[in-house]
């Protein structure tokens, strides 16, 4: 290995040598490169500042977008916020991030040919040449391709292997491990291609998972790309994660620009058919002035610069081949281009129908080689491997469908077969397989055992779907096979938030399913026929559309939605319009369905957060006159939407042709206010079924709830009421009182600040008695204080049942804890508890957490004193997941070093809130935790094993407690998030930690 060349390693050799040594290397390799982007055409060649242009960026981590979090938002709009970014540079901006410092790891996600490398091998010329701000903040910048590492590589091997100057003297692993050492928190790793990285060189301990997981340099910063869900969160926690989503329209158009810029007629050609571009005086913004006119499969497929590279092609060759509407069609003319072209060079006559045999042959045998690549995870295929098959390497090579290249390692010299792009690999695998499956069995050709592997392999799936209806009929058998075995336990209320803790594997679950989703209709997209049809029908328990799967599958889920019979619907289809203005997400519905569709269960989430109103009448008669087509429709989210009263109006008349609708959200309407409720109630009597209402934030008062409570008499299936925040007060709940006798189905009941005092509440409490199958009960922001707590203690142990209490802001403090601590042995399912922002003291709160740590009668029944076999304590209570005791004005950091003594006896917590309390006016005392105190809860943290949140806001430490409690969180395998004040870190103490979030509190 290297290690022996770089015996006398040069110990004086600093960064800048390094780094000058570098910049010459990527300077000769990068800059001054010439990309061909077709092998064949000698005369096409761009350098990396033409191939380049500004890609979309978004920014998908809720974690570092100061977004706030809408009330009752999908469980997808929260994990996926977006946030376009303009640079990297954004992500040094706290008011960008929300982030107190840097970033030390930033994941880039995009789908093949989405420009990637492309994009890091820029940010690496420019972070060299420091124009950028990770270029000022580093003085070791390290651009290393992750398809050429091998097992049992160092770093140092793989930086000198691909990074330094041939010419470099004095530079050898030795004094390259010794500059990484000395000037650590200096190093930049920029990782090209997490997915093409070896399996065998994934594997722990191997130096790019430890390099990910702070093993090794721990101080330095990484930018790694990847195919989406390739596994890097495996080995780290990005602080930033980014989706390249390909060229905005602006930047298409510079790229045809620049493609045809010997021949503009084509160009301009290219850009009327598929453009609009505005005039240039137009006061609109740059990005405003073109737009895409369609979107069809073309038009998506083209914001992928490797696609729009290839369809450039086409269009220069044959206009006619553009046409296709697919991407193996593309691919096909592509292939059938390269071939036309090479018969012209050669003087060989093109056959009227496929291909010349010579050709065929040796492309299926590249097929062959392609697919043993690409299941070894390789992009690459070694000449001696190609000779050794007899594969005709020379003829594909002046085909144009590979290069010949010589390995730039150092390490690992070698002559190789490139393809022009991944995308052209498995294109030409899928031809292969698709040949391959007439006789033999799909899983051992493609080892198809999960659908972890099938979405590994995904774009392989759709060109071999693309090429054969019989290899399409075989592949939608085994993923519809698959589908059962993973996804049977799915139903479409999985794609919204709960109103309990959801389990990881859950969280997993419905992220894979939403990727295996998509893949299904991406073959379906290229082979629309019946027999397809059945089989994606058969594989997909739910559809669940996003505004920009909307636009991007809008064809193919038309054609499924027209074709598909009724009884062979999913168990339901979820639309989510979010990030739509009202007029795009109406024409989006009216296109979408154009006549009555019987059997469809749809459920339609629509919010304000990108301009969605419906504050005008003639819209929600439009988005009645849709709904009429869709009889089946069972939710119909409105959230923050700007209705009023008279926009109300029709929806309401439209309540007749919903008379299967289950759930109805119009929260946080504050225009309809008790007008709106007035409107409301003569319409509920046409959705019998209705099982969930929610009307949070709609400025109801008493008057409103009075004049609703009797039109709710009939909602006998009523599972689920919110009225928070809705200022209801005392008349209101009398009125309110009436009709919840009835709704004896209830399970969740909302009344977050509505009013409720101590005497209210002894009023609701005889009616809440009836309600025996509570499972969450939220009278949070409401001043019951400890009259009011001791009047619903009496009857908590009727809910048996309940898994969530929140109790937060309520003014109570150890006489109301001491009785809700009487009634807790028996809830014995609750799973969240919130008792913050109150005024319990240190008695009670140790004393609360005293009882919630002693097993409950059902980890009694599960786990058996005399069971040996339980891997959990039967002293624990295993049932208890989110435990929320923060912001009590009355407990002391002696109290909390209590609760940290027993908190390990709730191994089941994935959420933690043990913040102190402090006035918004400062005149308190911060909350202070001793050493041991930390310590103490340094050492439960280990004990805590799923725990995710941990808050300590407003709490003050020293700094070798500080230091121990961050670095326990740090290491902690599934901890995510560890919140504490900006201002009360100890002078001094290190930051970096990457689970570390700094509040302004």
């Amino acid at each position: 290995m290297a290690e022996e060349q770089g015996a006398a390693g040069q110990a004086g050799v600093t960064a800048e040598v390094l780094q000058t040594s570098v910049k010459k290397y990527y300077e000769l390799k990068l800059s001054h490169f010439k990309f061909k982007p077709m092998i064949w055409n000698d005369n096409l060649t761009l350098d990396v500042g033409d191939i380049y242009t500004r890609l979309v960026l978004v920014a998908t981590s809720a974690k570092q977008l100061k977004l706030c979090e809408k009330y009752n938002r999908s469980e997808s709009v929260r994990a996926e916020q977006r946030k376009e970014l303009k640079s990297l540079d954004d992500l040094f901006k706290p008011d960008v991030t929300g982030l107190s410092t840097a970033p030390s790891c930033i994941l880039i996600e995009g789908e093949a040919g989405g420009g990637k490398t492309t994009f890091l091998s820029k940010l690496a010329l420019d972070a060299i040449s420091q124009k950028t701000e990770l270029g000022k903040q580093h003085n070791v910048v390290l651009f290393i391709r992750l398809r050429e590492v091998r097992v049992g590589e160092t770093i140092e091997e793989m930086v000198w292997d691909q990074c330094v100057d041939d010419t470099a003297e004095g530079i050898d692993v030795h004094s390259i491990r010794a500059i990484l050492q000395r000037n650590e928190s200096r190093v930049l790793f920029l990782l090209d291609g997490y997915d093409e990285l070896q399996p065998e060189a994934r594997a722990p301990k191997q130096a790019i998972p430890e390099l990910l997981d702070g093993v090794m340099h721990p101080k330095s910063t990484i930018v790694i790309t990847s195919r989406p869900s390739a596994g890097v969160q495996q080995y780290t926690r990005p602080d930033c994660h980014i989706n390249i989503l390909g060229f905005s329209p602006e930047y298409m158009v510079k790229y045809v620009r620049k493609y045809f810029m010997k021949n503009s007629e084509l160009a301009e050609d290219f850009i009327r058919q598929y453009f609009i571009v505005k005039p240039e005086h137009s006061h609109l913004a740059i990005d405003d002035l073109i737009f895409l006119k369609n979107q069809d499969i073309l038009s998506n497929l083209i914001q992928t610069p490797v696609f729009l590279m290839f369809v450039c092609v086409l269009w220069e060759e044959d206009q006619e081949m553009v046409s296709t509407g697919t991407m193996t069609g593309l691919y096909d003319n592509l292939l059938t281009c390269l071939v036309t072209k090479h018969c012209r060079r050669e003087e060989v006559d093109m056959p009227t129908e496929g291909l010349p045999t010579e050709v065929a042959e040796s492309l299926l045998q590249l097929g062959k080689l392609a697919l043993e690549a690409l299941l070894r995870n390789e992009t690459l295929i070694d000449l001696t491997e190609a000779k050794r098959e007899k594969v005709d390497w020379e003829l594909l090579f002046k085909l144009g469908v590979v290069s010949l290249e010589v390995s730039s390692s150092k390490l690992h010299p070698r002559k190789q077969l490139n393809f022009s792009h991944k995308t052209m690999q498995e294109f030409l695998a899928g031809r292969y397989v698709a040949r391959a499956l007439v006789n033999q069995n799909i899983v051992e050709l493609l080892q198809l055992t999960s659908i972890a592997k099938a979405l590994e392999l995904g774009n392989l799936l759709q060109f071999t779907c693309g090429c054969d209806s019989r290899a399409t009929q075989a592949v939608m058998e085994e993923l519809s096979n698959l589908s059962k075995k993973e996804f049977s336990n799915l139903r479409p209320d999985d794609f919204q938030t709960s109103h309990l803790p959801v389990k990881p594997d859950m969280e997993k679950s419905v992220q894979t399913y939403s990727r295996f989703m998509l893949l299904c209709l991406n073959i379906l997209s290229g082979r629309k026929e019946p027999d397809m049809l059945q089989a994606v029908s058969r594989a997909l328990p739910v559809i669940i559309m996003d505004l920009d799967r909307l636009c991007k599958k809008h064809s193919t889920l038309k054609y499924y939605l027209e074709n598909t019979q009724s009884s062979q619907f999913p168990e339901g289809m979820v639309l989510e319009l979010f990030y739509v203005s009202s007029s795009k997400a109406l024409q989006y519905l009216e296109e979408t369905f154009t006549s009555t569709i019987p059997g469809l269960r749809l459920d339609l989430r629509m919010c304000h957060h990108c301009n969605v109103t419906f504050d005008s009448p003639d819209e929600t008669a439009r988005l009645v006159s849709v709904l009429k087509n869709v009889p089946g429709l069972r939710v119909l989210q409105l959230v923050d939407t700007a209705l009023t009263p008279s926009s109300l109006q029709p929806l309401v008349l439209g309540f007749s042709h919903m008379s299967l609708l289950e759930e109805l959200d119009l929260s946080w309407n504050p225009d309809l206010g008790n007008a709106g409720m007035e409107v409301l109630k003569v319409g509920l009597s046409s959705v019998p079924h209705l099982a969930v209402l929610r009307l949070g934030e709609v400025e109801m008062t008493a008057v409103g709830m009075s004049s609703l409570a009797p039109y709710m008499r009939h909602l006998v299936a009523l599972r689920e009421l919110d009225i928070s925040y809705n200022e209801i007060g005392d008349t209101g709940i009398k009125s309110l009182t009436t009709v919840l006798l009835i709704l004896t189905a209830m399970q969740v009941l909302g009344l977050k600040r509505i009013g409720i005092g101590p005497k209210c509440m002894c009023t609701l409490v005889p009616v809440l008695c009836q309600l025996t199958r509570l499972i969450k009960l939220d009278i949070s922001d409401n001043a019951i204080g400890d009259p009011g707590l001791e009047c619903l203690a009496t009857i908590l142990p009727h809910f048996t049942a309940m898994k969530a209490l929140v109790l937060r802001e309520t003014g109570i403090g150890d006489r109301g804890i001491s009785s809700l601590i009487k009634a807790l042995p028996h809830l014995v399912q609750l799973q969240v508890l919130d008792v913050g922002f109150n005024n319990t003291g240190d008695s009670g709160i140790v004393s609360l957490v005293q009882t919630l740590c002693q097993p409950s009668k059902l980890d009694m029944v599960q786990n058996p004193p005399g069971d040996k076999s339980l891997t959990t304590s039967p002293h624990c209570n295993t049932t208890l997941q989110e435990l929320y005791i923060g912001y009590n004005s009355e407990v002391s950091g002696a109290g909390l070093g209590k609760v940290a003594q027993l908190i390990s006896a709730l191994p089941a917590l994935t959420r933690l809130d043990m913040s102190g309390y402090e006035d918004l006016f400062g005149n308190s005392s911060p909350v202070h935790l001793s050493d041991t105190a930390a310590m103490a809860l340094a050492e439960a943290l280990p004990r805590l094993p799923a725990l995710d949140l941990l808050v300590l806001e407003n709490i003050s430490m020293e700094p070798a407690g500080f230091q121990a409690v961050v670095q326990a969180a740090e290491e902690h395998p599934t901890l995510g998030s560890l919140r504490f004040s900006r201002r009360r870190v100890p002078d001094g103490a290190n930051t970096t930690a990457r689970c570390l979030e700094l509040s302004i509190f």
